[in-house]
C-alpha cells in the first residue's frame, strides 16, 4: 500500500529535519534547467541562440536505442506482444513511476490506429489501477521525445494529501523527496502488474 502523506513527510523529516532542506536534484545542473541564481533572485536563464539539434538515442547519428536492445527481466511490470510496462531500477520519490513502451521500435507519432487504439486502453487501465491503490491523488502521464526516438510514456503517481506537489512539478520532487521505502514500491508494483494483467498480458513484477 503507498504511503500516507503523513507518512512521506515523517520520512523527510527523518532525513532533514523539520525544516531542513533536501538536496537539490541533478537536473538542475542540466543545460536545459531554465534557471539560475542571479543576485540572491531565482530567474530565467539567458536563452542561447538557435543552434543544430542532435541526433536522440535510436536514431540515425545517435546512440543505439536501449530499448530495442532490452529490459533487464526485473525491470519489467507488465508485457504483452506489443507493449512493455517498465519501473526504474530503484524507488524514487513519487510513490510509483512507470514507463510504457512499444515493443517495436516506433516513435509516438508512427503508431498506427490500432496500437493507437491499445495505447488509450492500456493508459487509461493504468491510471485508474493507480489512482485506485490507497493515498493516491494523482496519475500524471507524460510524453517527452527529445531524449530517446523509441515510443515511451511516463506515468507519475502522486500522494494524496500533498497540494504541494502538483502538475509538473512532481517530476522535478520525484528526484527530490527521499525513495520510498522498497518493500513498500514492490508491493505496488505486483499489485499493478497483477491487475493490468486481468485484461491480458503478463505480470512481471
Amino acid at each position: 500500500m503507498p504511503e500516507s502523506a503523513e507518512e512521506v513527510y515523517a520520512r523527510v523529516v527523518a532525513a532533514v529535519g523539520a525544516e531542513g532542506r533536501l538536496p537539490t536534484p541533478p537536473s538542475a545542473e542540466w543545460d536545459v534547467f531554465p534557471w539560475e541564481a542571479v543576485d540572491g533572485a531565482v530567474v530565467p536563464k539567458v536563452l542561447p541562440p538557435p543552434a543544430e539539434e542532435q541526433p536522440r538515442v535510436g536514431e540515425d547519428g545517435g546512440r543505439p536505442c536501449a530499448a530495442c536492445a532490452g529490459f533487464e527481466a526485473d525491470r519489467v511490470v507488465w508485457e504483452d506482444d506489443d507493449w512493455i510496462l517498465t519501473r526504474d531500477a530503484k524507488p524514487s520519490g513519487m510513490p510509483l513511476v512507470l514507463t510504457l513502451w512499444t515493443r517495436e521500435h516506433l516513435d509516438f507519432g508512427d503508431l498506427d490506429d490500432e496500437l493507437s487504439s491499445q495505447f488509450g486502453r492500456i493508459s487509461n487501465r493504468v491510471v485508474r489501477i493507480v489512482q485506485g491503490l490507497p493515498h493516491i491523488g494523482r496519475v500524471h502521464v507524460n510524453r517527452w521525445g527529445d531524449g530517446g526516438s523509441h515510443c515511451h510514456v511516463w506515468f507519475f503517481a502522486r500522494t494524496l494529501g500533498q497540494p504541494s506537489i502538483l502538475g509538473s512539478y512532481a517530476v522535478e520532487w520525484d528526484d527530490i523527496l527521499p525513495p520510498v521505502p522498497e518493500d513498500v514500491w514492490r508491493a505496488d508494483l505486483s499489485a499493478v502488474a497483477a491487475k493490468l494483467a486481468n485484461w491480458g498480458g503478463t505480470a512481471r513484477a
